[in-house]
């Protein structure tokens, strides 16, 4: 997961208009490309959010009553990251338009 977090540091989280045409590249089937994007997307999200709760984890402290809950400054540095990290889409489609992402057709048995 570091791997992805170091792929983010430089990039741009707020939503931007994206060239259609860049986005269909080779495949010229834009439903393709957008499905290769959103599994991706959906990976990383996935990934991220079991990144964070394990990290989140480590600082849980198990209390009988509500009044008990106390600030966590780690943990408020660690969930205010997450928060800055740009959205999964975004970072999918920067793989997609690198030339990142590596997908293939499996093969549907005819019968």
């Amino acid at each position: 997961m570091t791997d992805i977090k170091n792929k983010v540091q430089g990039l741009d989280p707020n939503v931007q208009a994206r060239d259609l045409i860049e986005i269909v590249g080779d495949s010229q089937n834009v439903y393709e490309a957008l499905a290769i994007v959103t599994k991706r997307a959906r990976q990383l999200a996935v990934d991220l959010k079991h990144e964070l709760h394990q990290k989140l984890e480590e600082f849980a402290t198990t209390s009988d009553t509500i009044e008990e809950v106390t600030e966590n400054k780690e943990q408020i540095e660690i969930s205010k990251f997450y928060e800055r990290l740009p959205n999964p889409v975004i970072i999918a489609l920067d793989e997609y338009l690198k030339g990142d992402l590596h997908h293939h057709y499996t093969d549907k048995k005819q019968g």
